[in-house]
């Protein structure tokens, strides 16, 4: 029996009318306007921040907020072919963007009361940044081991600790932040608030000098009796740990469509380098060597590519999804490094040069396995789920 094509859904990788011409305007964004300020935001470990009104101009700050807050009222998959757009050209940029769609704005629109979504929304689309903060100096990859405090007084909390290694730091306007009311409570004391960078008692910390995504800035935040009105809690009290599971979860799906772009920038200059370099009177690229290293990466791409554009519909079309985001995220991130090695060994001598631009593939492609939960912690969900269902593959 023959399905009418009515009946047959679209494969993953057929994008709408809508997606494909979202996608191209991004493309061509990211070679118009994020290309030729590269170089200069790696030298100064720096983000050019007059590429922001520039994202607000194209709809990049709220991708997918409901337009009666001033939103483009697209998808979260849009987010992701955003995402791995920008970061075919730069990471750096692709993660500003990354984090303000799906660790800030997403968490404010399914867990912030109307309030709050009219306050924070229409200035995180007009171009206010936005960060999340969970990670401490003692706590990483055990998220809820909180020390940072929060304490009611009358109509405000007042909030001490440290955060490290918050992505937009230095950048952000507007703060998504976790503290524990009650640490006898356990996780069931994790609280988020909304902070904004001019309350007192909060101020941004040491920026970092990293390895990779070097224009993205990674800075401590430091709160010293930061007041924080009772009605800038995200959620609930107590319910803290959920909206960062589920943030989380999202936001894994937007690291894979990174380290999607990280590859596929890397593998586009190993495929024009090797087409036009001789050795032996040959083109690389008719070296049969050559040729199944290429097919070999290409084909682990594609599998990455189909793990993150999955996990995104599955989310968009209101499924579970935490296992499939945790696997996109790993699986893409294992490819990029792999792939952004091979392409440096491809070029030889030139992909170990600053001149071309693999090597900064190779750099940023490293944080993949870092940020957002670790592969360990990426394994660890995955394991979980996977004992929890009993089988695989159904």
């Amino acid at each position: 029996m023959t399905s009418s094509p009515a009946m047959v859904p679209p494969p993953l990788t057929i994008l709408s009318e809508d997606e494909v011409m979202f996608r191209d305007a991004v493309r061509g964004f990211a070679e118009s306007e994020v290309g030729p300020r590269v170089e200069a935001m790696e030298r100064a470990a720096a983000f050019d921040r007059t590429l922001i009104a520039k994202f607000t101009e194209l709809g990049l700050m709220g991708i997918d907020v409901d337009t009666e807050y001033g939103g483009s009222g697209g998808s979260f998959f849009m987010t992701v072919l955003a995402v791995e757009e920008l970061s075919a050209v730069d990471a750096s940029t692709a993660i500003l963007v990354d984090v303000q769609n799906t660790l800030v704005n997403l968490p404010i629109m399914d867990w912030g009361t109307d309030a709050i979504k009219q306050r924070f929304l229409p200035r995180l689309v007009g171009g206010a940044v936005g960060a999340y903060a969970l990670s401490e100096p003692g706590s990483g990859s055990d998220a809820f081991g909180l020390q940072t405090r929060a304490r009611q007084d009358g109509d405000h909390w007042v909030l001490n600790g440290t955060k490290l290694w918050i992505t937009n730091g230095s950048e952000a306007e507007i703060y998504l932040v976790f503290a524990t009311v009650d640490p006898a409570l356990g996780y069931k004391g994790i609280t988020a608030f909304m902070i904004e960078r001019d309350f007192d008692g909060f101020a941004v910390g040491k920026k970092e000098d990293k390895l990779g995504i070097r224009a993205s800035s990674t800075t401590e935040l430091i709160l010293e009796g930061c007041r924080v009105p009772a009605e800038n809690i995200l959620g609930e009290v107590g319910r803290g740990y959920k909206v960062a599971i589920e943030t989380l979860n999202g936001g894994r799906i937007g690291i894979g469509a990174q380290m999607l772009g990280v590859a596929r920038g890397a593998l586009n200059a190993a495929l024009k380098h090797i087409r036009e370099r001789k050795q032996f009177d040959k083109k690389l690229a008719e070296f049969q060597g050559v040729q199944f290293q290429i097919a070999q990466a290409a084909t682990e791409f594609e599998a990455a590519r189909l793990t993150v554009y999955n996990a995104a519909r599955l989310r968009d079309a209101g499924q579970p999804y935490s296992k499939e985001a945790a696997m996109a995220k790993l699986f893409s991130s294992q490819v990029a490094e792999r792939v952004t090695s091979l392409c440096v060994e491809l070029l030889g001598g030139y992909g170990y040069s600053k001149e071309y631009p693999v090597e900064k593939f190779y750099r940023d492609a490293k944080i993949g396995t870092i940020y957002e939960g670790t592969s360990n912690m990426q394994l660890h969900t995955i394991a979980k789920i996977v004992l929890g269902e009993g089988a695989v593959g159904r």
